[in-house]
């Protein structure tokens, strides 16, 4: 197989044993050091990938991707709507319900929350919040029984179980002949749901039937606003912007970014900055490699002048140690990307074992949301990592190729 000579000669010296050890030892540790970082960075950016992956889930279960209501904060004959938003394009449920603050009292104990009437039916199709439920039924909650679901943090905060009595306080005022008391209701508590700690669903979330709701907030048969559900819920801002073109002045379109948009910024700019701080690692030992790279050249300086004295040209001597500090980059990049995949795969599992054996819990669902290591590994990630750690491999050669290429055949033979 045809190979151009500064090919042959750069693998050749990059095989070769060295007279001096100590050379051989930095460009081991420039290879090893580079493979560290690759390592670093993959297995870091897919954890945090995970987290985001984990995050994204728990809000998306429980947060519509779109909100249609109007300027009046009700609206008269939601079936039409309902019927207008059902034929829009990627379009995939609509859902009308009644919210509401109130207060929750229970045994002298008092809560806030915020109270939403459903139609458990439709709901279901929009949110996951029947999937999270660990005591009853969303399907309870039936249409004149006034049956209440609590977050599970709320239940607790109120000292309730199913069947115990929860009195609802809304901020309207009725007028009596006692006076003016506020309306309030009693429910009975007919469900709990957990859908995990990090976004205080669990400690401020209420549901109850739609009618129930209506009754409550004496809202006759209108509704607060529609949720609607759509194919791809990254698509939601543009979405929110047609539809709000299709519908008449008074509607009022929101969706998931308003709320938690900025939080997935600040994620995703966490995953840009972690990226460039690891890359430090790499270039930390990109530095060991130019100095390799320039100590082989002093070393090889005969060699060099012989080179040039039968014909060789200052690009082929350049050609010749790029190859080489290419030629550890590559290998360097190649065990840290097959190592990073493997501990990426693994890392859950390497933690939950040290956990286990250790008795230790280093997160707390508390704080971060779960309560184990996720590690979620994307092809653009290692794609990214890889060729970031070869550019910087090739750009570490051009100084000392470039030395190698200006040196004199007549001074390097001159004490030989």
């Amino acid at each position: 197989m045809f190979r151009p000579v500064s090919v042959f000669i750069g693998l050749r010296y990059t095989r070769a044993k060295r007279r001096n050890h100590f050379i051989s030892f930095i460009s081991l540790m420039s290879m090893m050091g580079i493979a560290l970082g690759v390592i670093v960075l993959i297995t870091v950016l897919s954890v945090m990938n995970g987290f985001d992956r984990e995050i994204k889930n728990r809000v998306f279960s429980m947060v519509p991707p779109i909100t249609v209501g109007s300027v009046a904060n009700y609206i008269l004959n939601w079936q039409d709507l309902e019927k207008i938003l059902r034929d829009v394009p990627d379009v995939t449920a609509v859902a009308p319900f009644v919210s509401g603050q109130v207060l929750l009292t229970s045994s002298g104990l008092v809560q806030p929350a915020m109270i939403s009437g459903i139609i458990p039916d439709q709901e279901k199709k929009i949110s996951e919040i029947s999937d999270k439920m660990v005591q009853g039924k969303l399907s309870d909650l039936v249409s004149g029984d006034f049956g209440i679901v609590l977050g599970e943090d709320l239940a607790n905060r109120l000292d309730v179980i199913l069947g115990d009595k929860v009195n609802v306080i809304t901020p309207q005022f009725s007028l009596t002949p006692a006076g003016v008391n506020p309306r309030a209701k009693r429910f009975t508590v007919t469900g709990i749901f957990k859908a995990g700690s990090g976004f205080g669903f669990d400690n401020m979330l209420a549901y109850i039937n739609l009618t129930d709701a209506q009754k409550l907030f004496a809202m006759g048969e209108s509704v607060s606003a529609m949720h609607v559900d759509i194919k791809d819920v990254y698509m939601a801002p543009q979405f929110t912007e047609k539809l709000s073109h299709q519908l008449t002045s008074t509607a009022r379109v929101t969706n998931w970014t308003e709320q938690f948009g900025a939080f997935f910024h600040a994620v995703k700019l966490e995953k840009t900055m972690m990226f460039f701080i690891l890359l430090l690692i790499i270039a930390v030992a990109v530095f060991n490699l130019v100095c390799t790279l320039v100590m082989v050249v002093n070393e090889k300086e005969a060699d060099i002048a012989i080179l040039r004295t039968i014909g060789a040209t200052p690009r082929t001597i350049m050609t010749i140690f790029i190859v080489q500090g290419a030629m550890i980059g590559v290998v360097g990049t190649f065990l840290g990307v097959v190592l990073g995949i493997a501990l990426a795969w693994n890392v859950t599992d390497i933690v939950n074992w040290i956990q286990h054996v250790f008795h230790v819990q280093f997160l707390s669902s508390s704080v971060y949301f779960v309560n184990y290591l996720p590690s979620e590994l994307l092809a653009s990630d290692i794609i990214q990592i890889g060729l970031s750690a070869l550019i910087l491999s090739l750009l570490a050669t051009i100084y000392p190729a470039w030395r190698a290429s200006r040196t004199e055949p007549v001074e390097a033979l001159r004490y030989e």
